[in-house]
Parts: structure tokens; sequence; C-alpha cells
């Protein structure tokens, strides 16, 4: 037998309310429509849902129990009102973000960590990958979002690009660093530690070899290249090498007391990091909303940088 769910939902308003009317009050019907359901259910089953004569109404067995599904139906579109409510305003749903792992372990990581207390709903999915491929994957629908730096004039047809931060990278050692008790350290100072090198098909391995020309070191060592973020740090840390970070990447661990940047101007890259998304992409309204509490975040911490680099000196 097939029972209608709206009529158990009725008729837990009627046994939990005590009455006809106050069971179409709270549901906000009225009195005789309930009535009419309520009748329509008894020739339904063919029994009765309450004892004849009996006022206030008193419920059998049989409707005692139907009304129990009647609250776990009623609990059950409740929750499912719910959900359609926190996927429309962006509170529920998917996210899939792809970009330099870089940027994504070092600056984007901990702003998904805490937009996570803010959208504790969104579910967000994370790749690595640089320019090309994930341009690929945003044409194939893969991912909704790419975090990428991009020179404005590399930014292909077809595509969107939302500038969020500066490029700028700087020399960057461990706390305690020789260096770093240095307030403005000469090339000679510096050709004498060695280097760690990005992974070679980076934009930051890039910029490391313009920036050491920049300075005028012809001859440098190497001493680790390749890696993830973490070993790079764990090296850095561990070690008197060099490297060359986005200075984002750099702020962002300045509680830590690990790394700290040189006081000395190594050229600010061509490019800005952004966010580039395909044209004519159906975004989910979880995407749209990540994608301005992103921007926002990044924007104050564009703002938390300039004042912080206000405070230092460079040369």
């Amino acid at each position: 037998m097939k029972i209608d769910p709206r009529h158990l939902e009725i008729l837990a308003a009627i046994v939990d309310r005590g009455g006809l009317t106050e069971g179409a009050e709270a549901l906000g019907k009225s009195q005789p429509s309930v009535s009419r359901t309520l009748s329509q259910l008894e020739a339904r089953i063919g029994a009765p849902l309450f004892q004849p004569g009996r006022r206030p109404l008193q419920a059998t067995e049989l409707g005692l129990a139907l009304a129990e599904q009647g609250r776990a139906v009623l609990k059950a579109d409740r929750v499912a009102s719910d959900i359609v409510d926190r996927f429309r305003t962006g509170h529920a749903g998917l996210v899939r973000v792809g970009g330099t792992p870089i940027f994504m372990d070092g600056v984007i990581a901990p702003i998904i960590a805490f937009l996570q207390k803010t959208l504790p709903g969104v579910r967000v999915d994370q790749s690595y990958g640089y320019a090309a491929d994930m341009i690929d994957k945003l044409r194939n629908g893969l991912i909704d979002i790419a975090i990428l730096p991009l020179q404005a004039n590399a930014v292909p047809a077809g595509f969107s690009f939302q500038p969020i931060l500066p490029g700028l990278n700087v020399i960057a050692c461990r706390h305690g660093h020789p260096l770093s008790r240095r307030r403005m350290p000469t090339l000679a100072d510096i050709a004498q530690y060695p280097w760690i090198a990005p992974p070679a098909d980076s934009p930051l391995y890039r910029d490391l070899r313009r920036a050491l020309e920049r300075i005028g070191a012809q001859d440098f060592r190497i001493s680790f290249s390749g890696g993830s973020l973490s070993s790079v740090i764990s090296v850095l840390t561990g070690s008197d090498s060099l490297t060359v970070l986005p200075y984002s990447v750099v702020f962002m661990m300045k509680d830590e007391e690990k790394v700290t940047a040189l006081s000395l101007e190594i050229g600010h890259p061509d490019r800005q990091l952004g966010l580039l998304t395909a044209d004519g992409a159906e975004h989910t309204p979880a995407v749209r909303r990540f994608r301005s509490l992103i921007a926002a975040q990044f924007d104050a911490l564009s703002r938390r940088i300039v004042q912080h680099q206000k405070d230092q000196h460079w040369r």
C-alpha cells in the first residue's frame, strides 16, 4: 500500500498539536482541508487513526505509529530544504581548484583552510600543475578555477583572468642565517652560499636564473633542486642555502620564524597571481562564492604585504 507522505506529515501535526485546528495552524492550512486529508488517509488504510468520540483527540495505536513516520517525513523535508538552501547560496557543493605547487602549498592552501571555517559544507578538490596543464583542464571542464601566475598577454582566448596579487620574488634563507643579520648584503656576501633551485619546468626556476643574473652572480652552486615546497623549506631551514621564493610564500610563514627574506631587491617578475576561468563555464553557487571569497582574502593579504614592505628596508 502506497501512502502519500504529505498525509503522514499532517497526521503527525495533528497528533503533536492535539487537535485538527492546532495541526492546521502549525502547517499553515485550513482546518477543513486538514480534516478532509485525515478522512482520506483513514479511508485509504481502512482503520481509524483516532479514538472515536474522545476529546481532546487521542490517536489509536496505528495512528501513533504512522504519526512517528510523519515526523520522519517532516524531518527529512527540513533536511532536504536546508540542503537546497545551502547549495543555492553557495554554502555547500564541490569546488575544483588547480594551481602551481609553490603557490598552492605556500599561500592558497592556508587561505582555503581559513575559508572552510566560513564554508564548512563546501568540499575543495585541489590539483597541481603549471599554466599549460591548468588551461587544458579548464578547457575540458576538469577543474573550475586555476590559480596561476600569468602575464597579461599570456591569457588565452576564451578565458578570463582576475589578478589577485602582484608578482614579487625575494631571496629567502633560514631564520638566523648569517646573511639575515646583514642589513644590506652584497654580492660578495651571497656568492659563498649554495642555492636551492625550484623544479626546472617552473616559472620560479626562470625567475631564479634572472634574479642571479640581475645581481651579477654568474657562477653559482646548486645544492638541491626540484621537490615540493615542503622539501625546499626543510632543506632551506636545515642549511645555509639560499633560494628564490614568492614574497607572499615567505610572508605567510613569517609567524613560524623559519624563513626570512634578505633585504635585497632582485626585480619583480612580469606576472601576477590570478584566478583563471573558462568563459561560458557553468559555475555552481559554491564555485562563485568560493571565487569571491578567495579574491577578498587575497585583497586583504596584498594590503598586509604592502604594509609589511613599508616596514622593511630594500635596496
